[in-house]
């Protein structure tokens, strides 16, 4: 049983009780003080019986209903505070009160705690797994739970359409030293605008969106949305995320500038139907959407965000969002959500500074502040924030069945130093500059998530050296982004060909490495923007060459050992670089040379689905065999991809030479035949394919098509 008693803040960690006193509980509501207003409103037995106690700063009169009769309260004080004294005794449940807009609804100030001590035990300890079920607005049957964690605040008030956002009206109360504040207010429901009015111990007053809300306004608004996520019917329960061991060929989406569509912002369910039907067209087994958190800044790309655990109003409701994955499912397509954790922006309305204090991110500009991006780095020793974004990745498995997380900017996570110079950075007491704290967070989260989640995707940015990312007894991700082999790879393909001999090293080199962690091989969005250029765009030589070049690309890059993803608009041979504003240009597919490379794409997903060698062993050396990496002069490289029961040998040129009679060494060979060639006419190419070759004891020679990769396979 919940007993009350009354506290006076005498410093962050002690309370001592203090007598009731009226005048007292007036004066800390008139200065907007107050933390435990439940213990002095609402309904309570005096010396005089029972009274209800009422807080409308402002009103002239006030009227109640109990028993079913409609009542006024007596002003007992000019600052606003109004009672009703009883001529019987009642229950909570036998009256209402009017709030400002007029709905007449039981008394807020009338309910027992919500939040339980279990509850706040645990998410004190950081292990509060469930913290979304508990804090932010909870639709309940009669009305809406309230909780925020605000430790360092004076005091709470919510302000909301229901009260007119008078934030004189409606004190929170606090749960002690768990540093929640919560509120249950009855009569309100889903659609509900509301923000946090907080007091700081300093005098000042922050009016703070909702970190845990699920929904907020369209931007610029930045108010929280009260949403019931239970109301949606998900039709994907025979949906089984695929294995690591299956193919996994990711398309990388922009949802805002996908397709362009009749409003600003096409809805979910509209991309789903679309996006859904185009995977299946193109052969992608998963999409990896761009941040759909809430985000201030459009020209972020919802890297900046504001609200984690809120689907993006942009494009529609949280249950158009459900939509969206659900069908993607029941369409055979895996969604893979980029997820934020590394740092927040610091606008005045969200996380910065939310109690007065540095609550979420560190107080020195050393550890809490980017000097890249000038956002707020979370403070992952502090248990409470911890949780906050632990809870934050399993609300989007949970409540949105979400296939995988590819969390963003893992190195600025891993190192205190990172992006920063000497004297700009606090090191460990050893000199060392891990961020071990950051590290044991990234660990946590990982088994945390595939502890309740089994066969989620757990994938990190990740661009540095260290050790283990993907080991299960090192951070514990499923896979890393291969940004060593997109790097060499992009600037050896943007040599003239004549000087590639004198850079066969950028090819191999990614292989001395390339099963020390499970890897993802990606052409991603970071490599289109900010004057980078198109990849077509970063290809030399003429127009057929850069052409050439772009599919010798793709198709080396669906032979090398790793999973794959792919940006949007790359499958068109893109001639501009993306801009979040705009669609793909999609009219390029009215001409030759983009038909044939949106055809290679297509039919390079389809090759690499339906042959085992591809994909089945990409994580050890038993998938892979060097054949010859050592021909520089001509710029061929030739290897062996395995699977259980296939071999398929492939060769990359990467001069624009034609070699009619090449040679390559592999004996015993009885048969050969050509799967797939980069120069095939339908793909723009010239042509050179082998529908025979020679055959000898100690080899055979085929026809060494341009800027061309071929695919064989060998009985």
């Amino acid at each position: 049983m919940y007993t009350q008693v009354r506290y006076q803040f005498i410093n962050v960690k002690s309370f001592v009780p203090i007598e009731s006193d009226s005048s007292l509980d007036v004066t800390l509501l008139n200065e907007a003080r107050h933390y435990d207003p439940h213990h002095f409103l609402g309904l309570h037995s005096t010396q005089k019986g029972q009274i209800i106690r009422l807080w409308r700063p402002g009103a002239e009169k006030i009227y109640l209903e109990v028993c079913g009769q409609i009542v006024e309260a007596t002003q007992v004080a000019d600052s606003g505070l109004f009672e009703y004294v009883l001529s019987k005794k009642i229950g909570p449940a036998d009256y209402r009160v009017y709030h400002q807009n007029g709905l007449l609804a039981k008394d807020p100030y009338a309910s027992l705690p919500i939040v339980g001590e279990l509850d706040t035990f645990l998410f004190n300890k950081g292990c509060h797994y469930n913290l979304y079920s508990v804090l932010g607005a909870q639709v309940k049957e009669e009305g809406v739970q309230f909780a925020l964690w605000a430790p360092n605040a004076a005091s709470v008030y919510l302000v909301a359409d229901f009260n007119h956002w008078d934030g004189r009206v409606c004190p929170m109360r606090s749960m002690g030293s768990s540093g929640i504040w919560e509120l249950f207010v009855p009569g309100i429901g889903v659609g509900e605008k509301y923000k946090f009015e907080i007091h700081t111990k300093e005098g000042y007053v922050r009016i703070k969106s909702d970190p845990y809300a699920f929904y907020s306004e369209m931007r610029p608004l930045t108010a929280s949305v009260v949403y019931d996520l239970s109301a949606y019917k998900w039709g994907d329960a025979s949906w089984r995320q695929r294995k690591l061991n299956q193919p996994i060929s990711i398309y990388e989406v922009h949802l805002g500038s996908w397709r362009q569509y009749e409003k600003e912002f096409p809805n979910y369910r509209d991309i789903a139907v679309d996006l859904a039907s185009y995977c299946k067209e193109m052969g992608f087994t998963h999409v990896e959407i761009m941040p759909v958190m809430e985000h201030p800044l459009d020209e972020s790309w919802g890297y900046q965000v504001t609200g984690f655990f809120s689907v993006t109003s942009r494009y529609g409701t949280p249950t158009d969002f459900q939509f969206f994955v659900d069908h993607m499912h029941q369409e055979g397509i895996g969604v893979i959500l980029d997820w934020v954790p590394a740092h927040f922006p610091t606008d005045d309305y969200a996380l910065n500074r939310f109690d007065g204090t540095a609550l979420y991110e560190h107080e020195d500009p050393r550890k809490g502040i980017h000097p890249h991006w000038q956002t707020a780095i979370f403070n992952y020793g502090r248990k409470e924030v911890s949780n906050f974004l632990i809870a934050s990745a399993l609300f989007w498995l949970d409540k949105m069945h979400i296939d995988g997380l590819r969390v963003d900017a893992v190195a600025s996570m891993l190192y205190l130093d990172y992006g920063r110079k000497a004297g700009e950075w606090i090191p460990n007491a050893d000199g060392s500059n891990f961020n071990v704290e950051g590290i044991e967070f990234l660990k946590h989260l990982n088994a945390v998530v595939h502890e309740r989640f089994p066969g989620v995707l757990m994938i990190a940015e990740e661009s540095s050296s260290f050790t283990g990312v993907t080991h299960p007894d090192g951070l514990g991700f499923d896979l890393k982004w291969n940004m060593g082999w997109m790097n060499d790879s992009l600037r050896y393909f943007s040599k003239d060909p004549v000087y590639r001999k004198h850079h066969q090293n950028d090819l191999t080199f990614s292989l001395l490495y390339a099963f020390s962690e499970r890897f993802l091989l990606v052409l991603s969005h970071d490599e289109v923007v900010h004057g980078k250029r198109s990849l077509l765009h970063k290809m030399p030589g003429t127009q057929w060459q850069q052409f050439a070049n772009l599919r010798l690309l793709y198709s080396y890059m669906i032979c090398q050992p790793g999973k794959k993803l792919l940006f949007m608009g790359g499958e068109v041979a893109q001639r501009n670089e993306w801009d979040c504003k705009a669609q793909i240009d999609w009219h390029l597919l009215q001409h030759t040379p983009h038909q044939g490379m949106f055809a290679l794409v297509r039919d390079l997903n389809r090759l690499y689905l339906q042959n085992p060698a591809l994909w089945e062993i990409d994580f050890d050396w038993k998938g892979f065999e060097w054949v010859d990496f050592a021909d520089a002069d001509q710029s061929v490289i030739v290897y062996f991809r395995a699977s259980s029961q296939q071999r398929l040998l492939c060769v990359h040129h990467f001069t624009p030479e034609y070699r009619a009679n090449y040679w390559i060494r592999v004996k015993g060979v009885l048969q050969v035949q050509e799967l797939f060639n980069s120069d095939a006419v339908c793909y723009g190419g010239s042509g050179k394919i082998n529908e025979g070759v020679e055959i000898h004891p100690e080899g055979f020679t085929i026809q060494l098509a341009p800027l061309a990769t071929m695919i064989f396979s060998l009985t």
